[in-house]
């Protein structure tokens, strides 16, 4: 009986420390995205791409198909959005957050962009890791 409880007790401990570190990965990841919106509602598109991966391997996934490299998706951005009435106000709206490991996570969400021309908006599904103690976007599949 004292093995059992020893195990329940293990297991117990381990979920809350589990429950804590997916807890403190949920906010720093919020915080980053809010720090996104600021950016992009200020029309600064370089301060936006801060938290996305600076590597050749990063993956954007849009109605174009899949496009690889921090520089090609910065760019991307600029074409797509060349002022801040284009840019609009972005509003991100996340509906889950689920943590694969300690140093990964998804982020399922919605995004909008309220503009004179007309609003738009869609759904994102992003792929974090924490690289170099510094928690960036890795895979961002947009609609």
């Amino acid at each position: 009986m004292k093995k059992y409880l020893l195990i329940l007790a293990l297991i117990m401990i381990a979920n809350r420390t589990f429950s804590q570190t997916e807890n403190k990965m949920r906010s720093t990841i919020e915080k980053i995205m809010h720090e996104q919106e600021a950016a992009w509602n200020k029309g600064d598109i370089d301060g936006f791409m801060l938290s996305y991966w600076n590597n050749d391997s990063l993956k954007f996934i849009g109605k174009n198909g899949i496009q690889y490299g921090w520089k090609n998706t910065l760019d991307n951005y600029k074409k797509s959005y060349p002022d801040k009435a284009t840019m609009g106000e972005l509003v991100f709206s996340i509906i889950s957050v689920e943590q694969l490991s300690e140093n990964s996570c998804y982020v399922i969400g919605k995004w909008n962009l309220k503009r004179e021309k007309g609003d738009i908006g869609g759904y994102y599904t992003l792929l974090w890791k924490r690289i170099n103690d510094k928690w960036v976007i890795v895979t961002d599949h947009t609609s």
